[in-house]
């Protein structure tokens, strides 16, 4: 069987949109890019993004959009806006936003760990040299 050859690619968040980023760095875990692709295999590379504190939606969206999440217990329901969340930890915006819209099982959960976002403009995987990505 031949092994399939992962590639590793550094996309810039700088002044780009949510869903703009999130869908082609998903494209990209899934494999849809190669030939090779094959919905039940892992075929997809590794995706570096930088400047997650940088990235941008559009309209209100900024105070609109809200994340919940639930502990479990009864009123255990947490809600946050965009904002806060991009004070808090700005990288789960988009490993939220790039989760959603991988495969939801044992697949896509094996594809997300190849997700890496740091919020400044470095990041430690220098070693595996990097194709820059523009988008």
């Amino acid at each position: 069987m031949n092994t399939i050859e992962k590639k590793w690619y550094v996309v810039d968040a700088e002044g780009v949109r949510l869903g703009r980023l999130a869908s082609p760095v998903a494209r990209i875990l899934l494999g849809k890019h190669k030939p090779s692709y094959m919905p039940n295999m892992d075929s997809g590379d590794y995706v570096i993004v930088v400047n997650a504190k940088k990235i941008l939606v559009s309209g209100k969206k900024e105070k609109d959009k809200l994340y919940h999440k639930h502990s479990g217990y009864p009123g255990g329901l947490k809600t946050l806006t965009f904002s806060q969340i991009k004070e808090r930890n700005p990288r789960k915006i988009i490993e939220i936003a790039v989760k959603g819209m991988l495969p939801h099982n044992t697949l896509g959960r094996k594809l997300f760990k190849k997700l890496k976002v740091y919020t400044g403009p470095d990041h430690k995987q220098i070693a595996q040299k990097p194709e820059i990505l523009e988008i």
